[in-house]
């Protein structure tokens, strides 16, 4: 009984592992794929990590209540275009080939916040803008505005953690 048990179950093998689906997804492609995302995976924490680093030192202001850029801030932009070639030259090398730069704008929690969610987003357009005219792909970057919705500082009491509140962010989603 067991040794035709065992023998039902070797030709039940056999023919779905000779099968044309089987051997189209081999035991060993779904090891890889599960790889690949794990180290598509680290390396998007990473690049995250450091971009999220990139833009804190590399701020721009914008003049008071506009999306217009102050004076001053090219060799910032300089150093976020080099940050975001090198997140694309990291993420091509683990095979992530569908992503998008995320810039997100941010406000403190002065005024209406319909406004400075608006206001958030037209600021992260002008990023956008000014990285992709430093030659980052237009289809490979997004703006989004948050408004105050993700303060890093609460509450926003002083000018100087408003002014800590007023800022962008850029990440990578796969």
């Amino acid at each position: 009984m067991t040794r035709n048990m065992n023998r039902s179950l070797m030709l039940v093998a056999l023919a779905v592992l000779s099968s044309p689906v089987a051997l189209a997804q081999s035991p060993f492609d779904a090891l890889t794929k599960a790889a690949t995302d794990t180290g598509k995976s680290e390396a998007e924490k990473k690049v995250n990590e450091k971009l999220l680093q990139e833009a804190r030192k590399n701020q721009c202001s914008f003049k008071s209540g506009t999306a217009e850029l102050a004076p001053g801030c090219d060799a910032k932009l300089k150093k976020l275009t080099s940050a975001l070639v090198d997140a694309k030259r990291q993420l091509d090398t683990t095979g992530a080939h569908a992503y998008k730069f995320e810039v997100s704008g941010h406000t403190d929690s002065s005024g209406d916040a319909g406004k400075n969610k608006v206001l958030s987003e037209q600021r992260a357009q002008t990023i956008v803008n000014e990285l992709v005219a430093r030659g980052i792909g237009k289809g490979e970057i997004i703006a989004v505005g948050r408004g105050s919705e993700a303060m890093l500082v609460k509450p926003d009491d002083t000018a100087a953690k408003k002014q800590k509140n007023r800022r962008y962010e850029i990440r990578v989603r796969l």
